[in-house]
């Protein structure tokens, strides 16, 4: 056999290779076991419509139910928890550690954490991490942590409410920010909650989102209750989706929180709630969950800064002055008199 027939064999075989490669990845599908085909359903026409207006807002008018304040906590009570045994989609560890994406994803995870949920316990905390990450993994959302967290960002309506709130504006707090970032970390490393399972979504309980009857309740930790969507999508088998093998955080532009008229800025403001004795005016910036972080203080209902005056407070500061020959008067309702 002569060399140019020899080079002719082996690019015969290369493409052989190739082709039937080729075939392999392109019929992967018919190698999925039956039972998660058939996980693979669709969401129901009317769920998928409902999708972009499944968020984690509490003030948007329009995507909740009428409800009193006092009575949202029975509403939600009302609606059955899910029963039978609770899956578990697995651990999340798909990004490397060594990976540039993972600081990425840690830091839109941690941002996720801190926004909803800095205040709720740990395990509230992780339950918001694990939504996050079994979104990355089912079809119907992005398959990146940052496209999952900042999905709708530039809209009015986004997923994570705190995306386009403006809330990114408010610096977070250390302390708080670093246990974020600890929970983070934890879950891409693939510590799992067991305790929501294949969790979607979730609201918190003083409010009563109208998606929140259309979902299956499966618990209630902290504030938030969580749910999974029905059917074979809520299945642990419909979250097969894989990581995309990158991870980009969106700018924000926060002039976009600045509306403006002609060349004039006007910055946008809460809408005015006369309170007798509130000290500072309510701001776009600020949070209104009941349960959030930061914001301002209204000293009617809180504690009062308060600065005493050492005259008064103090016989001995009186004692003093009067022994370097000042003369000082008695504090109000004191038996003491001028030296």
């Amino acid at each position: 056999m002569n060399k140019a027939a020899a080079t002719r064999i082996r690019r015969i075989w290369a493409f052989s290779v190739l082709v039937v490669t080729s075939l392999f990845v392109g019929t992967s599908a018919l190698l999925v076991p039956q039972e998660q085909a058939i996980a693979m359903a669709k969401l129901a026409p009317e769920l998928q419509a409902d999708l972009s207006d499944m968020t984690t807002s509490a003030e948007t008018g329009a995507m909740l139910l009428d409800a009193e304040d006092g009575d949202a906590l029975a509403r939600n009570l009302a609606i059955p928890t899910l029963a039978g045994r609770l899956e578990r989609p697995g651990r999340f560890a798909a990004i490397p550690l060594s990976s540039n994406h993972f600081g990425t994803a840690a830091d839109c995870l941690a941002q996720a954490v801190y926004y909803e949920a800095a205040l709720e316990p740990a395990l509230g905390q992780r339950a918001v991490a694990q939504v996050v990450l079994n979104r990355v993994r089912h079809p119907a959302y992005p398959n990146t942590v940052c496209g999952v967290v900042y999905q709708g960002w530039n809209q009015k309506v986004c997923q994570f409410s705190f995306t386009c709130d403006g809330a990114l504006m408010r610096k977070p707090q250390a302390d708080l920010w670093r246990s974020a970032k600890a929970i983070a970390r934890d879950a891409l490393s693939g510590r799992e909650v067991a305790e929501v399972g294949t969790a979607t979504h979730y609201h918190a309980d003083y409010v009563v989102p109208y998606w929140a009857f259309k979902l299956g309740k499966i618990a209630t930790i902290g504030r938030h209750i969580f749910y999974r969507f029905p059917g074979s999508p809520g299945r642990a088998a419909s979250f097969y989706g894989n990581w995309a093998g990158r991870e980009i955080k969106p700018q924000v532009d926060f002039a976009r929180f600045i509306e403006t008229d002609g060349e004039e800025p006007i910055e946008l403001v809460a809408e005015a709630v006369y309170t007798p004795g509130l000290t500072v005016e309510p701001d776009v910036r600020d949070r209104h969950a009941a349960a959030d972080v930061g914001g301002r203080i209204d000293t009617t209902k809180a504690w009062r800064l308060t600065i005493p005056d050492p005259v008064e407070a103090s016989a001995g500061y009186r004692n003093t002055l009067s022994s370097q020959g000042a003369l000082v008067a008695a504090a109000p309702g004191s038996s003491e008199q001028p030296q």
